[in-house]
């Protein structure tokens, strides 16, 4: 293959001729020159902290629309699923990512349940997590979003960063918006990164005590253009990730645009495609090449230097994808779950009063975030019933449990939907993943509600009026068996038909709806035991006295 090629460790780009041989770059010879139509070929792109189960597919058809983009690996944590089903989850990833050559690097979730305050269908403690992080598949200690155990030395939480370090594996951090004298705790237990920065002056700061940023621009949390002038002042602890990544914006792109963005942002070719390439392999040592001889022979041919068009991704020395489309067969994936149907009724979610009108506390959906914010506004009450307010667009909010029968749905108010009628419901609700919901009425909350429930899992979107629609998700509640490029067809059409038909205004409608039941995330989330104020991390009252 005469190419030319980019070298980013000696920061140089000249015509070489790679020979490939058993799967492994063989010999590198640089030539005088290369044809026009050569293009260039750089070390594969790598996703630094992803969930794949967010993008509603399993790993073999996650891999199959990644490659198309560049992707040869990604380092991923999989307590989605560990959440919903243990151990046995986290192991269903693994073996499902096996069938195909995408590098998958999984890590130990660190953080089920990710707090006390809501219910999970398992649990890990540290005897359960050490005994994965033994595992040869298992690179790292996932995130950990328990940072007040952390400040607080809390027995499970340290000795699960005491596992990891025993077994020189890094551990991620997960730290939002902690700033100074607990910042500096925080990463002095051992923490190594952190992917949650929503502020340049929240990067600087962790960058400054030697944090590696991991820059994030996934479906919900859209961080990059905050932070990515620390890719100029840090240049050796950047690294690119997505987080969370729906299957339409998967469909777009991955972490090749992000590298385009920064090009285009002027920042420096090589710095950019270091931070995309090289950073996540080191630090995690990864079995990935980098373009030097005797290295696997994992790369990809871009038509030029920016906008990372792809020509072709190579992995262990195979083409897996061509000219946009991935070579990849496509796997039918199993289906494991654990799902209690227990159909509501309209009357379950009533949220009673014997006032005449009430003081809330309201949670504010960021469009962009998965941070919230909170408000406090007086709501009416019709027939003993506290009711929303759509002049000021206040919605009910519930989170229904899915693991326990017979359990009562928890309900507040939200605000930054924008809905007219109807209701979104979800059982992608990091991340314990019960059922989260928001609707202008009773009647549209239960429809939506009951639709994922029949489902044993999923999204919906009802409009009030007897029309629901349903995404079914029958893998965990989270992940679907269909071909990731239909899955992003019809998730793009019911995404565009919350906005048409029920007039919402987010850009990414159900994944900011996943998110309002996260209890790590400042500030005000719901779970399916109340409401939570993460500031003073514990619940409070949906009605303020």
């Amino acid at each position: 293959m005469i190419i030319n090629l980019v070298d980013l460790h000696q920061r140089r780009i000249y015509p070489a001729e790679i020979i490939v041989e058993n799967g492994r770059i063989l010999q590198i010879r640089e030539l005088d020159h290369a044809p026009e139509t050569a293009g260039y070929v750089l070390p594969g792109f790598v996703d630094a902290h992803v969930h794949i189960e967010s993008s509603m597919l399993p790993p073999a058809e996650f891999a199959r629309m990644a490659v198309v983009h560049g992707t040869v690996a990604t380092v991923s944590d999989p307590h989605e699923i560990a959440n919903v089903l243990g151990n046995e989850g986290v192991m269903y990833m693994l073996e499902d990512a096996a069938r195909v050559p995408l590098k998958f690097c999984f890590g130990a979730p660190s953080c089920v349940p990710a707090t006390t305050f809501e219910t999970a269908g398992a649990v890990m403690d540290a005897d359960a997590v050490e005994k994965l992080l033994q595992h040869p598949a298992i690179g790292y200690l996932s995130e950990m979003m328990n940072f007040p155990g952390v400040l607080f030395n809390d027995a499970q939480v340290m000795a699960k960063i005491a596992a990891a370090h025993r077994l020189g594996k890094p551990v991620d951090g997960h730290a939002p918006g902690l700033r100074g004298e607990d910042a500096r705790k925080y990463f002095a237990a051992g923490i190594s990164t952190d992917h949650e920065c929503f502020t340049y002056e929240e990067g600087r700061e962790k960058a400054q005590l030697g944090v590696h940023i991991l820059i994030r621009e996934g479906s919900a949390a859209r961080n990059f253009e905050a932070l990515w002038p620390l890719l100029n002042e840090f240049p050796g602890q950047i690294m690119f990730c997505s987080d969370d990544k729906h299957p339409d914006d998967l469909v777009r792109g991955h972490i090749n645009e992000l590298a385009a963005r920064a090009v285009a942002n002027g920042c420096d070719l090589f710095d950019t495609l270091r931070a995309a390439c090289v950073h996540p392999v080191q630090h995690y040592r990864l079995p990935v090449g980098l373009l030097r001889e005797g290295d696997p022979a994992d790369f990809v041919r871009v038509a030029d230097l920016r906008d990372f068009q792809v020509l072709e991704t190579w992995i262990d020395g195979v083409q897996v994808a061509a000219d946009g489309k991935s070579l990849l067969p496509r796997l039918l994936s199993a289906a494991p779950n654990q799902f209690v149907t227990e159909l509501k009724k309209p009357g379950d979610f009533a949220l009673l009063s014997t006032a005449s009108e009430v003081k809330c506390r309201v949670i504010e959906a960021l469009d962009g975030q998965i941070v919230t914010g909170a408000a406090s506004e007086l709501l009416a009450v019709s027939d003993g019933s506290i009711g929303t307010d759509l002049t000021r667009d206040i919605l009910k909010i519930t989170v229904v449990n899915r693991y326990t029968a017979g359990t009562k749905p928890a309900l507040g108010f939200v605000r930054g939907f924008g809905l007219k009628q109807g209701a979104l419901a979800s059982s992608v609700a990091h991340d314990s993943h019960n059922i989260v919901a928001v609707g202008t009425s009773d009647e549209a909350l239960c429809a939506a509600v009951n639709a994922v429930m029949e489902a044993k899992g999923g999204i919906s979107a009802a409009d009030g009026a007897g029309n629901t629609r349903v995404l079914a998700l029958p893998i965990a509640g989270l992940m679907s068996q269909s071909d990731g490029y239909t899955l992003a067809r019809e998730y793009a059409e019911l995404d565009a038909w919350t906005k048409s038909a029920l007039g919402c205004s987010l850009r990414a409608p159900f994944m900011v709806l996943s998110f309002l039941a996260l209890p790590v995330i400042p500030r005000l989330k719901m779970t399916d035991l109340g409401l939570f104020d993460v500031d003073r991390f514990g619940f409070v009252e949906v009605v303020e006295s």
